[in-house]
């Protein structure tokens, strides 16, 4: 889903993180819209543009019950990876089985930027940007992989 926006010329990025055990695509989303760092996000948007979202809302977006969650839209949805569309930006998540370790999952998070400018070219405050957004990236996804850990510890602990 991400890869057709790289064909057209718009800037994409993709991160993965490594967690053990399989995870399906709604416990990485329902982690990943959960997470500390996501919440403060939640809480800007609402804030400034009041684009309200609550983790009740992530829930339904995580069993595909809603096709918006805050300022974004699903744009596409498989059982594997989900496309968010948030004007001239795209997020995706996707869930994929390690092929050097099976009983592994790899959590994968990517963006597209859809260039406004003639020719495909990007402004001066996209490239001021792009440092802090690889950063975010890289901490949203390593903070939904810590998420789904401790949520899959509290619900095997709660079986007990």
């Amino acid at each position: 889903m991400l890869s057709a926006y790289a064909a057209k010329g718009a800037f994409t990025d993709c991160y993965a993180m490594p967690v053990e055990g399989s995870v399906d695509l709604a416990e990485f989303l329902y982690a990943f819209y959960t997470t500390p760092l996501f919440k403060a996000e939640r809480w800007l948007l609402a804030t400034a543009l009041g684009l309200k979202a609550t983790d009740q809302d992530a829930r339904l977006l995580s069993k595909a019950d809603v096709a918006r969650y805050s300022a974004w839209r699903v744009e596409s949805r498989s059982p594997l990876e989900v496309l968010m569309d948030a004007g001239q930006t795209r997020s995706w998540l996707s869930v994929q089985t390690m092929a050097q370790d099976p009983s592994s999952t790899a959590l994968l998070f990517g963006s597209a930027v859809v260039p406004v400018r003639p020719g495909g070219k990007f402004g001066l405050a996209f490239h001021a940007l792009l440092g802090f957004h690889r950063l975010y990236s890289k901490l949203l996804l390593r903070s939904a992989a810590r998420r789904v850990i401790r949520l899959r510890q509290a619900q095997a602990a709660s079986k007990e």
